[in-house]
């Protein structure tokens, strides 16, 4: 019931105006999130030796929530190093707040910037403000689309044993999110799970049973120290460990990993990090 409640009140708010200013798109999702996917199609990014889909890490995103008479946006902007200032001016402009600015990914090249962010207010006027941004980046305007028919040279059923959560194929990636249980807030505000507070297990097939893998852990303070240990214990590297919002309670940790090996073993390590965290 809880979960049609937000919904309905989502769709009081007319998104069409809002697609029609971001140029692609939106999804309504079932946490009442109305939200936007723009994969960094451009971008030709290698990780040891592997060169990334979109899907896998290279996704700018933005959720819009209503609230109260307007809305909150919240999302992240993957950007090359150039890109970085030039859109900061802009969402500045606009009175967008960036919260966050940092590397997910070690090694890649070439390099690549996230760029967290959040405003309040009339959410045509914030789109206007995101599509000012988005112009002065080579993003593509263009949606992601989600592409069940893809055959994986991995068990993709056997990974979902293992974690014991369903994914979905988006564009040659196999995504898992796996939501927290306690409730999130940031300015007093609920900030449901598809507004960047789940965590995302991504994985890319190679070869061989094998697949590259990334993603963030979403933590709570006490359980960053035995989340690394177990992803270091599974040959996963921590690439990043750092804030994404201000304000939020309970204060969240994002730890963000890469691995390139057996994907079921992978799947492995990954169900032993959450196992150390109150996930659903």
């Amino acid at each position: 019931m809880e979960s049609s409640n937000v919904t309905a009140q989502a769709h009081e708010i007319n998104w069409k105006p809002v697609e029609q200013i971001l140029g692609i798109p939106g999804k309504m999702t079932a946490d009442g999130v109305y939200k936007f996917s723009l994969p960094r199609s451009d971008l030709q990014v290698t990780v040891e030796g592997i060169k990334i889909k979109p899907t896998l890490a290279l996704g700018t995103w933005f959720a819009f929530k209503k609230h109260d008479a307007k809305a909150m946006v919240m999302g992240d902007l993957v950007l090359t190093e150039d890109e970085v200032n030039p859109v900061m001016d802009k969402l500045f402009k606009g009175g967008i707040i960036v919260t966050a600015l940092h590397n997910h990914l070690i090694g890649e090249s070439p390099r690549v910037k996230y760029m967290h962010i959040e405003g309040h207010g009339e959410p045509v006027e914030l789109a206007k403000s995101l599509r000012e941004a988005l112009d002065v980046t080579k993003t593509p305007l263009t949606a992601s689309k989600s592409n069940q028919s893809i055959e994986f040279p991995f068990h993709a059923k056997r990974i979902e044993q293992v974690l014991g959560y369903r994914g979905q194929v988006s564009n040659g990636v196999y995504q898992i999110s796996v939501p927290r249980a306690e409730k999130i807030t940031e300015n007093k505000m609920e900030i449901p799970p598809s507004m960047g507070v789940a965590s995302p297990l991504n994985f890319q097939p190679t070869s061989g049973g094998k697949a590259a893998i990334t993603g963030d852990l979403v933590l709570t303070a006490e359980e960053v120290y035995p989340v690394a240990r177990v992803l270091r214990e599974n040959d996963i590297k921590v690439t990043a460990l750092h804030n994404h919002m201000l304000t939020e309670k309970p204060r969240l940790f994002f730890m963000h990993f890469w691995a390139l090996d057996n994907a079921e073993k992978l799947a492995k390590g990954l169900r032993q990090a959450l196992d150390h965290m109150n996930v659903k």
